[in-house]
């Protein structure tokens, strides 16, 4: 199996698993609906317009007490048909504010897509590094079935010579035998992680492709955070703005001219009794001052939920610093074990050589050769693990402080 972007990165592999999720879909759709959302927000400024029509009948109407000639009284019931059109002249800023709590919305959902999405470069790594890890396990176990076929081959002479037995040779395939079981295990779970990987990016992955990235001499401790969750937290403040905003600007007074044309009977003269049409404009002011009974509660709210994103930023910061101190922790440590892992192999090499002399001499079982092979070949595994954990914990560092 050949993936399709030849060498990968771990940076590649995150890049694609953000591209691949289906969650990134959210922003085409965000941004769609905080455009309609706004466009109707905008609309408010257009002209206005409304019909009404009633029909009343009332117990009296009025009357003049002197009889005029050609004076009919009026009727009791009473019809009318009125369309307006209104333009706003001032609103107080009510739509602008409007306009900025919607952006506001619209910033806060696309910085918690982007918050969910940068999570997933803490899976993309464990699969990496999992993979990487297996690699090198597959390797030593190439190595170990090799060195155990060319210990077999000799132990086969020595049982010619009357050096070893039939049991030294069944030793030697045994662990063989567990050597290929091992290898059996630790393809199944590279299978499990390179399907996985594959299937986060979107794209088959080869898993002698993925390469090992380089592991800085020295790595700084306490980074400064640029975590997604940062900017989600200023959204929602900018947005806690926005609302007290469109608060104060709910509760001020607003200017409309109108203009009306109406039908009905009576008209404009109430001495005239028959259907005429009329019109009429104008300048309206209007002002509700119900918002002011709720404005202060809605203004202590707000601030309460400002007070409350400032404490989850503190938290925030507060665990992210914590973790930074135990990476860079377990980075010093892997370091440190790094620096002895050759010394380790080194001497458990001339330990098993010396062994191999022994056996050939016919002074040490091959049980104990045995036993001296695998702690050679666990050293180097030790080694491998080593590396890659070293890899991960920097990378780990590199995810919490988003560097």
């Amino acid at each position: 199996m050949t993936s399709i972007y030849g060498q990968l990165t771990i940076e590649q592999c995150q890049q694609k698993a953000q591209a691949n999720y289906p969650q990134v879909k959210q922003f085409g759709l965000i941004a769609q609906s905080t455009e309609y959302t706004l466009s109707n927000a905008n609309k408010g400024y257009l002209p206005q317009f409304s019909l009404s029509a009633k029909a009343t009948y009332q117990s009296d109407v009025t009357k003049i007490p002197i009889n005029v000639p050609g004076l009919t009284s009026l009727s009791k019931d009473q019809y009318q048909t009125v369309a307006e059109a209104s333009q706003l002249i001032w609103d107080g800023g009510a739509i602008q504010a409007q306009k900025g709590v919607v952006r506001a919305s619209g910033e806060v959902s696309k910085q918690t897509v982007k918050v969910d999405l940068y999570a997933l470069n803490d899976r993309v790594n464990q699969l990496f590094f999992g993979v990487l890890s297996l690699n090198d396990q597959l390797q030593q176990n190439s190595l170990l079935q090799n060195e155990l076929q060319t210990d077999y081959d000799k132990i086969k002479a020595y049982i010619i010579n009357g050096v070893a037995n039939q049991a030294d040779l069944d030793n030697i395939h045994v662990e063989q035998l567990n050597a290929g079981q091992n290898r059996i295990q630790l393809q199944t779970v590279r299978k499990a992680y390179v399907e996985m990987l594959s299937t986060m990016i979107g794209a088959p992955v080869n898993p002698d492709q993925l390469t090992a990235p380089e592991i800085p001499a020295e790595t700084t401790a306490l980074l400064p955070n640029k975590r997604p969750e940062l900017a989600l937290f200023n959204a929602q403040n900018l947005l806690y703005e926005s609302q007290r905003k469109s608060i104060y600007a709910a509760n001020l007074p607003k200017i409309n001219f109108f203009v009306q044309g109406g039908y009905g009977r009576p008209g404009l003269n109430m001495l005239n009794n028959a259907f005429t049409t009329y019109y009429l404009g104008g300048v309206r002011l209007s002002w509700n001052f119900g918002g002011l009974y709720t404005q202060k509660n809605n203004l202590r709210i707000i601030e309460d939920n400002e007070k409350l994103i400032d404490t989850q930023r503190e938290t925030f910061l507060f665990n992210s610093r914590l973790q930074e101190m135990q990476q860079s922790n377990a980075i010093d440590q892997w370091r440190n074990l790094i620096k002895s892992d050759d010394e380790i192999i080194q001497l458990r090499h001339n330990v098993k050589m010396a062994a191999e002399a022994k056996v050939a001499n016919g002074t040490m079982s091959v049980t104990d050769l045995i036993r001296e092979i695998t702690a050679e070949n666990q050293a180097m595994v030790n080694k491998s693990l080593h590396q890659v954990q070293l890899m991960q914990a920097v990378y780990n560092l590199k995810n919490t402080t988003n560097n």
